[in-house]
């Protein structure tokens, strides 16, 4: 009897035990697990926290590539896995859950990577820390000018970024000896970058634009005290580092660079690559399952040009076709940068009276619509760089145009609705603005998801009252190709050995762009391997959401709904995406 009791009271303390263990996990505050997470991530790229409108990160730079930045990164992600594993995820709403799952795929895909030595690589010609800071110093973009605090931080910023370049040449030195290098046509593209940086006149320079325009309630003294000092960051800290990175850049690292393309024919290149894949699509999907897909679409893409070209008449091949289209003068009529910009301004003013019969939920934030600053306007693409959630800033259209006359504006109207309305710019602004969301996910990105949303809608042209025009619309798919063939010419560089002339051929074959557009686009590939796949990956996806939507809900389908629940959550790995929709449909039955 003695024992039994006993042996009761241990199984009943037991169980108190469990049911304590299992209360504590349910009242941990999640809340706080979110919050302390955007904190790490701020702190890990402040440039990126500026980016999204977070004041107090404005005057601070990390070395990313450094051993001991890794290091620390990978102590915070890994501390990520351990506090979920904390969590009652069953206790959590839905849009909790959604947080869990994605700091989860978020710390796990960053821990990957870490075990590849990507930072033996810091500095392309295509996006990064230098570029960015360049975008800052112009005034026009995130890094605020707008009184004495924010010019000191800056200040700073660019005191940071002096040494920053010493890092970063330490690290390519590392890379030039383990034979971790970009391939020579990038690198030699990189130097002429910080050459624009480096002016016998102050005024010229870059960095000193916000020293030009000043507040209003600026004071003499306080224009006399950072002119100065600007000026002397500027003569003799920035511009002799610059100078040290162009002299490193001729003389060691673009001789040492490969004549190879993809990071395939780097030790440990293709895992890494696959891992590029994972991240950018957030699939499983092999790099050789998206490339038999992206020849597919390649192929179903061009069957409908092939009706755009009889329609017009044209009477050769398709290839033919894409020539005539590049070079018709009828479709580069622009003799002023202006001109480019007003006919953006006309495709805004059309679909506006369309946009409320597709979109129930759309953001407050303002838009605008600006030429690609000069320093980087050459080897940049067409882009949106996301306002601030306040309406501080707006989101702003960033359209380069380097050479006017050669401006061919047949895609110009697809190429709207992806870069602004309704793609990145609905899509990023709703996102920021939906106070039930944590701020990390406010701030997020997932190119399958935010690229994918952007290339589905190119898709509503007609419905939104453009493509009236069957250039237009060959320009719609001629960007869809353009994206399609992303899948096959990415993974062609980067896992099946091509070379930059197999992938530029390629591009040539099957789509209109330019030859000079397709070769900086084919290089853009070739300095972010992955990036590349995840427009159609994304966009495919959506397709099938909402094809399985109107299946299944049939009379209940309602296209402003659908939209509303892909956005309303804001980016997201697919899986989830797919769950939420599924889940959605499920409901409305």
């Amino acid at each position: 009897m003695r024992k039994t009791y006993t042996f009761l009271t241990f199984l009943l303390i037991s169980i108190l035990m469990i049911s304590c263990k299992s209360e504590e996990k349910k009242t941990i505050d999640f809340k706080s697990i979110t919050d302390n997470y955007f904190k790490e991530k701020n702190n890990l790229n402040p440039l990126e926290a500026t980016q999204n409108g977070q004041a107090e990160y404005n005057d601070k730079l990390v070395f990313e590539m450094t051993d001991s930045f890794r290091k620390h990164k990978k102590e915070v992600y890994s501390n990520v896995l351990e506090e979920l594993k904390s969590v009652n995820y069953n206790s959590l709403s839905e849009e909790e859950k959604n947080s869990y799952d994605i700091m989860k795929w978020d710390a796990e895909i960053e821990l990957e990577l870490l075990k590849h030595k990507t930072n033996l690589m810091p500095i392309q010609q295509f996006w990064g820390t230098h570029l960015t800071m360049g975008q800052f110093a112009s005034a026009e973009s995130a890094q605020p000018f707008k009184n004495e605090k924010d010019y000191d931080n800056f200040l700073k910023r660019m005191d940071l970024y002096s040494v920053w370049i010493d890092s970063a040449i330490v690290y390519m030195k590392k890379g030039i000896d383990e034979k971790i290098v970009l391939p020579k046509a990038l690198s030699e593209k990189i130097t002429p970058q910080f050459e624009a940086l480096i002016t016998k006149n102050i005024e010229d320079n870059l960095f000193y634009s916000s020293i030009k325009n000043f507040p209003s309630d600026f004071s003499d003294e306080q224009k006399n005290n950072f002119s100065k000092a600007y000026t002397t960051t500027i003569n003799k800290k920035l511009i002799p580092q610059f100078q040290k990175m162009v002299n490193f850049l001729n003389s060691e690292y673009i001789p040492a660079s490969r004549e190879t393309s993809g990071i395939g024919s780097l030790k440990g290149g293709n895992e890494l690559y696959k891992v590029y894949a994972k991240q950018w699509t957030t699939t499983s999907k092999t790099p050789d399952e998206i490339h038999q897909l992206g020849l597919s679409e390649v192929a179903r893409i061009k069957a409908e040009m092939e009706k755009v070209k009889e329609q017009v008449g044209f009477k050769g091949t398709i290839v033919e076709f894409f020539d005539y289209v590049r070079n018709k003068p009828e479709l580069m009529p622009f003799t002023k940068p202006e001109q480019v910009i007003a006919n953006f301004e006309k495709i805004h003013a059309t679909i506006k009276p369309n946009v409320d019969k597709l979109f129930s939920l759309q953001p407050k934030t303002p838009f605008q619509i600006k030429r690609t600053e000069a320093f980087r306007e050459k080897t940049a693409s067409a882009e949106y760089n996301q306002g601030a959630a306040d309406g501080s800033r707006p989101g702003t259209f960033y359209v380069p145009i380097p050479d006017v006359k050669k401006y061919n504006y047949y895609g110009d109207e697809d190429l709207f609705l992806h870069e602004a309305i309704p793609g990145h710019h609905f899509q990023i602004s709703l996102q920021q603005e939906n106070q039930d969301l944590p701020d990390f996910r406010k701030y997020s990105w997932y190119g399958a998801y935010g690229e994918g949303w952007a290339l589905y809608t190119e898709s509503l042209g007609k419905e939104l009252g453009l493509y009236t025009d069957p250039y237009q619309y060959f320009g719609m798919l001629s960007n869809e190709i353009h994206r399609a063939i992303r899948l096959v010419v990415d993974t062609g560089i980067h896992s099946k050995g091509w070379t930059r002339e197999q992938a530029i051929k390629y591009s040539l074959e099957n789509e209109a762009e330019s030859e000079a557009s397709i070769i900086s686009e084919i290089e853009r590939y070739m300095a972010i391997p992955g990036q590349a796949l995840s427009y159609k990956i994304g966009q495919l996806k959506i397709l099938e959401l909402r094809k399985k939507a109107q299946d299944k809900l049939k009379d209940k389908f309602d296209i402003k709904v659908f939209h509303q629940k892909v956005l309303e959550s804001g980016v997201m790995p697919l899986a989830l995406l797919e769950k939420k929709i599924n889940n959605w449909i499920q409901f409305s039955k």
